[in-house]
């Protein structure tokens, strides 16, 4: 049985070991003892790190674990808009010491908030990974590392009805975190290596009409949707994937 390392277990990497458990043998990192004993309970191999952007007086040591992990998925966050470059290179390399030269399969939950906040649709050719500071770092040290940029994240507990929203004719950019585990399992089958991809809903409608499917208000309005979309195109084509949940206006069903 192939052994998954998930690094940083918050909602996300919960849900992904969720999707994986049975399949794979899991370890994971958390950040409080309690988390620690859950996990434990749960069957998952589970040890405390943090990852801090400041640079420590003493390395972070190695994880034991690292030796038997067949792939790493790295979802805790490593962007400029998290922090500064330097706290951010601080962070890479402190995360770098506790899985030292890891050389097997790897995927860092990266965002689609690299896109700047423009009208039109965008490709992971508009912005490459060299251009964004954290991808740029890992890759560097993980030539084999795969990135993926994950739009909004949605799916049980969260809703878009459940947030604040402004710009309401605006389209969203989701994904289903279903998708997202689906996604990351064809690629594990596949040894997938070195990629770049967005992983958002191929369907982009706005913002309002996401909430009125979600209260089960009919939308019979038909309206220009404004703002960003962050095209899957490539991913679908590569890899020939069927999305979950291609419609966030179904998100909530």
């Amino acid at each position: 049985m192939k052994k998954i390392g998930i690094i940083g277990y918050g909602w996300l990497g919960e849900r992904i070991a969720s999707s994986l458990s049975g399949k794979y043998a899991i370890s994971a990192t958390t950040t409080t003892d309690k988390k620690v004993n859950d996990l434990e309970s749960k069957g998952i191999h589970a040890v405390l790190a943090s990852f801090p952007d400041y640079q420590l007086t003493e390395s972070v040591s190695q994880w034991e674990e690292i030796k038997n992990i067949d792939v790493l998925i790295i979802t805790i966050p490593v962007s400029e808009k998290s922090c500064c470059v330097s706290s951010l290179y601080n962070r890479i390399q402190n995360l770098s010491a506790f899985i030292g030269d890891f050389k097997g399969q790897m995927f860092l939950m990266s965002s689609t908030g690299v896109y700047p906040d423009l009208p039109k649709d965008f490709t992971e050719e508009d912005v490459p990974l060299e251009n964004i500071s954290g991808e740029r770092m890992l890759r560097n040290k993980y030539p084999q590392l795969n990135i993926l940029r994950l739009g909004g994240l949605m799916g049980d507990n969260r809703l878009l009805k459940n947030y604040n929203v402004s710009n309401l004719d605006h389209a969203v950019n989701h994904i289903h975190y279903a998708d997202i585990s689906a996604i990351i399992t064809q690629m594990i089958e596949s040894k997938a290596e070195a990629k770049l991809y967005n992983i958002t809903a191929p369907v982009h409608p706005a913002k309002s009409q996401v909430i009125n499917a979600q209260k089960n208000i009919p939308d019979e309005e038909v309206f220009e949707v404004k703002g960003k979309k962050v095209l899957s195109s490539k991913l679908i084509s590569e890899l020939d994937y069927i999305f979950q949940y291609p419609d966030p206006r179904t998100f909530h069903l």
